[in-house]
């Protein structure tokens, strides 16, 4: 049985590159960057968990909540195939409940935070917005969108940034946790704007302090799917 299933939707993703000697002392160990085109980039993501089970179980008030993120890609050598995974530096939540399972079995790095998110559809424009209540300001991940959705196309940014399949948390400079995250490929709508206020200083340190000046690459808006989590294993020498 998957640890956890639900549904993951509307995804913002907002997409920067950035130095790979930021993101190296993150690395957990047995892994390597990923690359797209010769860059490194790390995500700011915002999205929706709904119908959340526990091992096949609802928790009452835990089904339905926001989730805000920032990540990282990179790939591991299983001594087959390369698999290629995201690396977490924060992930909000407004239940502290569910932090507190992550973290403690999976080694995550989850806080708890006031947050809301609003969807709204009008005359074929799709609205969709995540906020988060930091130091009593509210950040804001938003975007307005085309409401039709359109193919990821193999090869794509896009898909570098929504194809990754497994997580992986540092534990040691010997150990890593490893967890395969499963889904089918999702569709996207196409973004006509956004807007971004986070103080990433203070919510993820002074490594990511540039990003609040930083322009995105690429900002997208994936509809997302059915998910599950399966168990974790260890990965260590």
């Amino acid at each position: 049985m998957s640890f956890l299933t639900a549904e993951w939707r509307k995804l913002i993703m907002a997409n920067y590159e950035i130095d790979p000697s930021i993101l190296n002392p993150y690395l957990p160990a047995f892994t390597e960057l990923d690359f797209f085109e010769g860059k490194t980039y790390v995500s700011l993501v915002g999205f929706l968990f709904d119908k959340t089970k526990l091992k096949g179980l609802s928790i009452p008030f835990h089904k339905t909540f926001e989730e805000v993120n920032l990540r990282f890609y990179v790939r591991h050598f299983d001594g087959k195939v390369w698999k290629r995974g995201t690396v977490f530096i924060s992930e909000i939540v407004p239940k502290p409940a569910i932090a507190f399972v992550a973290n403690t079995l999976y080694k995550e790095h989850y806080s708890t935070m006031r947050m809301r998110y609003e969807w709204a559809y009008t005359a074929g424009t799709l609205d969709v917005r995540y906020e988060w209540r930091h130091k009593k300001h509210w950040n804001k991940l938003a975007v307005q969108a085309e409401d039709q959705l359109i193919p990821i196309p193999k090869g794509s940014f896009e898909e570098f940034i929504t194809e990754h399949y497994w997580g992986y948390n540092s534990i040691s400079d010997k150990q890593t946790t490893e967890y395969e995250v499963r889904h089918p490929r999702w569709d996207q709508y196409n973004v006509k704007s956004y807007n971004i206020e986070a103080d990433f200083a203070s919510l993820y340190g002074s490594d990511f302090k540039f990003l609040q000046q930083a322009k995105p690459y690429n900002v997208l808006l994936a509809e997302g799917s059915a998910i599950s989590v399966e168990g974790k294993r260890s990965i260590q020498k």
